[in-house]
């Protein structure tokens, strides 16, 4: 269960104005800069380039050299949007790992369908019809899978809608719809199974981005937002679960992966910009080997793609990652972990 925080603290005394400090005369500036220099400026930029030269080794040594693969085999997985395409694709690697698996779709014909070729592989499978976007149905779908197929150790948030719309086109409820998909359904599936993977002390959660949440392509700015939204997101956890203890026993993945060969208007699309020749067009097969193969070697990023356009994503986010690490431990300081919160909040009440 959720643990309630006093999150809009302004609600009950209003807005309070900050104070800021009485700053010393003008004369006592170059001094106050040459303290600030010596004392942060330098230490802290000494620290980044050290931090910068084993990232950026273990992130080259990593492309060549990946680490030990773990087994999933006999844990229980749930992937959303698992009737067709890379989900469909998704759900049968995972088979092949040892995976039971929970089917998800609003497609339940579809998801039957998977079903049905996941046990062809010789481990338990069931479909469920559920609309993630909701979060009283996502908790519903918990129980029920729960009581099928045992606790969820993976959980792949695959189900997104792909719409080629620029900010404005479409109608709102348009709009609604692909944020809540594409982006809200991951709050509310997190949510709702992390606590239990904390509890067992393992698992395994997967999001589906796309290149085009790091490259952002025009003519598709809802797409592209929610999907730079689950980058974000997905790295925030991660940085969370590491300061929470859970760094090595539940692995954040997030993959990106170019242009899928699954829905025939996509194809369509490239075709008419003349892109089909130019892009490597990927099988939701070679997408989702990569996807289980790198979560299960623990990587953070997972890039579906060329190895050029991986070595580049690769190289392109050695800076911003390091200048992120550098930046919480320096001015945040040592952020309390959400148990030293509900301690917090509980002896306040």
């Amino acid at each position: 269960m959720a643990t309630e925080v006093p999150y809009f603290t302004n609600a009950e005394n209003g807005y309070v104005p900050a104070k800021l400090a009485h700053r010393s005369a003008a004369s006592s500036q170059p001094l106050r800069l040459l303290r600030f220099v010596v004392n942060h400026v330098i230490p802290d930029t000494l620290k980044f380039l050290l931090q910068l030269i084993p990232l950026a080794l273990s992130g080259l040594v990593g492309l060549v050299l990946p680490s030990k693969k773990k087994s999933i085999h006999g844990h229980t997985a749930l992937v959303t949007g698992g009737a067709n395409g890379l989900g469909r694709a998704l759900c049968l690697r995972l088979a092949r790992e040892g995976c039971q698996v929970a089917v998800v779709d609003i497609d339940l014909a579809g998801a039957q369908r998977t079903v049905e070729d996941v046990r062809a592989l010789g481990v338990k499978a069931e479909a469920f019809l559920a609309d993630i976007a909701n979060y009283e149905a996502v908790e519903r779908l918990r129980l029920e899978v729960e009581s099928k197929l045992g606790p969820v150790d993976v959980l792949v948030n695959n189900a997104g809608l792909l719409a080629v719309l620029s900010l404005s086109e479409g109608k709102p409820a348009d709009l609604e719809r692909i944020v809540n998909v594409n982006l809200l359904s991951h709050f509310w599936t997190i949510r709702t199974f992390i606590d239990g993977m904390k509890q067992r002390q393992r698992g395994y959660i997967l999001a589906v981005s796309s290149i085009l949440g790091c490259l952002p392509m025009p003519r598709t700015v809802s797409y592209v937002a929610t999907k730079f939204a689950i980058r974000g997101m997905m790295q925030a956890l991660q940085r969370e679960l590491t300061m929470d203890g859970f760094g090595e026993k539940i692995v954040a993945t997030t993959l990106f992966p170019t242009f899928i060969a699954t829905r025939k208007e996509l194809m369509d699309l490239l075709s008419e910009l003349s892109l089909d020749e130019k892009l490597a067009i990927l099988t939701p097969e070679n997408v989702a080997d990569s996807a289980i193969e790198g979560m299960l070697r623990g990587q953070v990023d997972v890039y579906a793609a060329p190895f050029f356009i991986r070595l580049f994503m690769y190289l392109s986010g050695i800076l911003p990652y390091a200048l992120t690490s550098l930046l919480i431990q320096t001015i945040m300081g040592k952020v309390p972990t959400l148990m030293d919160r509900t301690k917090k909040n509980s002896s306040a009440e």
